[in-house]
């Protein structure tokens, strides 16, 4: 039915609905995460009118958009959804535990449909088994909705409760059957838009029949027609809407007489509008707001033949307002547009230092006023700088809410009970960086359920809370973001630890300091668990979060007590895109140290460099050996005073390793802007990337991370 309506309106309407098909995807993505977030939080014990109304809505939201775009399955299981939530808000049903569980993996379902639509490629979701689920919830309570004769009108709503629907309606939606409906629509000034209208409810055969009631004349601009059809009420006002503003569109029962308006022929006078009919949230109630909070639209109107007289319900008032507010305060933008946006910004910030840096020979006394206009231009490009990165900056929030749906599956499958604490969503991280680190945390916390977290029964032994507790806390901390996973689960054991390792073949004296040992877990393949299950213990993990968050520029830290808990705190750079480095230089050469790996820098004399056979050249440093690097050899810069004996190290550290990396001269620090090298050139063996220095020339940013292994080999 769906796909019919969408196809006849685009048709009709010679509108190609794909150029809304991207908005659509990310409004239901959108709408998807507030249900699940919805969802998660639901006391089912004590779930009030205004949460089922806002799990409602979102479901309402996508159905509508997916009738539209023709996404027969979207809506199809969306619909059902709705009916069973329609129940749940009106009351007719109460709400269990199995069915948000239901719920939730309708809105798997969904997101993998939707997938389907986008191109993913994967094959189509079969959702028989969740719509069976569904549908057992709606006619296992309430089978006396299907079985009940056509009611009298329906009685005036109680104070804490929404009214039900006109029986029609209700009938229809839920067990589509022929009925007979009469059809408003109106007031009008073009009436060739209903002429449209009839055509196109005719084109499409499966709506069922349409007959105007009114001889094509109507008297007070509303033309009114019969229809006879099967399908549900929101289908057939998704095609109605197509043309006409929801507003000028009413669905009634049909009943004796030419029409249900003032002065008609046989109509009762129950039907005669009275005060303000609006009130509850229900489906096709007067004053329904709308499903999706960017719109300014209100719902159509689908009145019952004796309305309840109540006061207009306070959500509707606030709608659009609201809704407004939503409007002007986002906008949506490709990350394509903002990445060419910073690059221009980088752009600029390499030519402004290119001015900065030629200034300085110019005789400040003649060129007053260009030094003060260059001034201001360094101060105008940090401030732009700043604000532009900032708009690649995403919450935290964004990370944290997949948790609390992964964490009660997860706690469920081993019989768990744990609560989830975050602090610090509303802190600030790149949003290229916020991709790559939800991974590494998803496995951190779901190590610490598995692992850290004591079965009910063992926590209340041990004197603690039956609930086990992970806290998950994001804090900013100099140029630095730092993420927190704690539990207060079991902690880890040092003696399993060190006997682990040495089973394993590493080296692990008794002499160990703490941290040392809590390390070990990083260690490729080690695994403290006793046994491999599908959640974990297959030793791929904790050295991959590693591997992945020195990658980005972070290192990570673990502290923990045995029987209190542990904790485990990664630190990273705010952003990929600007870093601060050191400059050093290696014959005419400059190369760029990123600022946070470097731990030292020292003079030294040739004579304290140490040749150790087959393992290359080392230097004491502290009564500390490490590796010496000289970059003039790795990177074969030509040299051309052969005399010349580079005297300066710099301590380099990446990967739990440190190197002494031997230079000519340190040039200072300074922030530069990253260059993908592997996107403008290829990919070079020890470069991280690239940067333009003020001068013009190019400089190749080190990595220090595969430094340091290459010192290992």
């Amino acid at each position: 039915m769906g796909e019919m309506t969408s196809e006849g309106a685009s048709l009709s309407a010679g509108i190609d609905l794909s150029q809304f098909y991207q908005v659509f995807f990310e409004e239901a993505s959108e709408n998807l995460d507030n249900m699940e977030q919805l969802l998660l939080n639901l006391n089912v014990e004590t779930a009030d009118d205004e949460e089922l109304n806002a799990i409602f809505r979102c479901a309402h939201s996508i159905k509508g958009g997916a009738a539209t775009f023709g996404f027969g399955d979207v809506a199809e299981l969306t619909h059902q959804m709705e009916t069973l939530l329609d129940k749940l808000r009106r009351h007719e049903l109460k709400a269990t535990s199995p069915m948000v569980d239901t719920l939730l993996q309708s809105g798997d379902a969904l997101r993998a449909q939707l997938g389907r639509h986008q191109g993913s490629g994967a094959d189509a979701v079969d959702t028989s088994d969740l719509l069976n689920s569904i549908r057992g919830f709606v006619e296992g309570e309430s089978m006396e909705d299907f079985s009940a004769p056509p009611p009298a009108p329906a009685p005036a709503p109680k104070a804490s409760a929404p009214a039900p629907s006109p029986a029609p309606a209700a009938k229809g939606a839920d067990k589509p059957g022929v009925r007979e409906l009469e059809l408003q629509v109106g007031p009008l000034t073009d009436m060739s838009l209903t002429d449209n209208l009839v055509d196109l409810f005719k084109e499409i055969t499966d709506l069922g029949t349409i007959e105007p009631l009114d001889g094509g004349v109507p008297a007070d601009g509303i033309r009114r027609f019969k229809v006879l059809t099967s399908s549900t009420d929101s289908d057939l006002l998704d095609l109605f809407t197509f043309h006409v503003a929801r507003e000028q569109v009413k669905l009634l029962p049909y009943g004796p007489g030419f029409g249900f308006h003032d002065g008609a022929p046989g109509s009762p006078p129950a039907a005669k509008e009275e005060a303000d009919p609006g009130y509850g949230f229900f489906d096709n109630a007067p004053g329904i707001p709308a499903g999706s909070a960017a719109s300014n639209e209100l719902k159509v109107q689908a009145e019952a033949p004796k309305p309840a007289v109540v006061a207009p319900s306070a959500a509707r008032a606030e709608a659009r307002p609201a809704a407004a507010g939503m409007e002007q305060s986002t906008l949506r933008v490709s990350i394509e547009k903002v990445d060419q946006l910073i690059n221009l910004v980088g752009e600029l910030v390499i030519t402004q230092a290119m001015l900065a840096q030629n200034s300085r020979d110019l005789a400040p006394g003649l060129y007053q006023q260009l030094a003060s206009g260059l001034a201001d231009l360094e101060r105008n490009t940090r401030d732009l700088q700043e604000s532009v990165m900032s708009i690649r900056m995403i919450p935290m929030s964004v990370v944290f809410n997949r948790f609390p749906r992964m964490l009660r599956d997860l706690a469920a499958k081993l019989g768990k009970k744990v609560e989830l604490v975050t602090q610090g969503e509303a802190t600030e991280l790149d949003k290229s960086l916020v991709e790559k680190i939800t991974d590494p945390l998803t496995h951190l916390v779901r190590n610490s359920c598995d692992h850290g977290i004591e079965q009910p029964a063992d926590r209340v032994a041990k004197g603690k809370p039956e609930h086990g507790t992970i806290t998950l806390v994001a804090s900013h901390q100099g140029g630095s973001i730092v993420i927190e996973v704690r539990d207060d689960g079991n902690g880890l054991n040092r003696n399993k630890l060190i006997k682990k390792a040495r089973e394993k073949g590493i080296d692990a004296p008794d002499t160990m300091t703490d941290s040392e040992v809590w390390n070990l877990i990083f260690a490729p393949g080690f695994s403290t668990a006793d046994q491999v299950t599908d959640v974990s213990g297959r030793g791929v993990g904790m050295d991959v979060v590693k591997k992945n968050i020195t990658s980005l520029g972070g290192t990570v830290e673990i502290d923990s007590a045995e029987g209190y808990g542990m904790k485990v705190s990664v630190r990273l750079p705010l952003t990929l895109a600007i870093m601060d480095g050191m400059s050093v230089g290696v014959g005419d050469e400059v190369y760029i140290l990123p600022l946070s790996s470097v731990v030292e820098s020292f003079q030294v004399q040739a004579d304290t460099i140490k040749t150790v056979a087959g393992s290359g050249r080392v230097v004491e440093v502290r009564d500390e050996y490490m590796p010496v690097i000289g970059l003039e050899t790795i990177f074969n810069v030509p040299r051309f005073d052969f005399e010349h004996v580079s005297t300066i190290m710099v301590v380099v550290e990446a990967e739990g390793g440190r190197v002494a990396l031997l230079v000519d001269e340190l040039l200072g620090q300074q922030q530069v802007v990253v260059k993908n090298l592997e996107a403008n050139y290829r990919k070079v063996t020890d470069v991280s990337g690239a940067t333009i220095m003020g001068d013009g020339r190019v400089a190749l940013i080190l990595d220090v991370g595969s430094l340091v292994r290459r010192s290992r080999q």
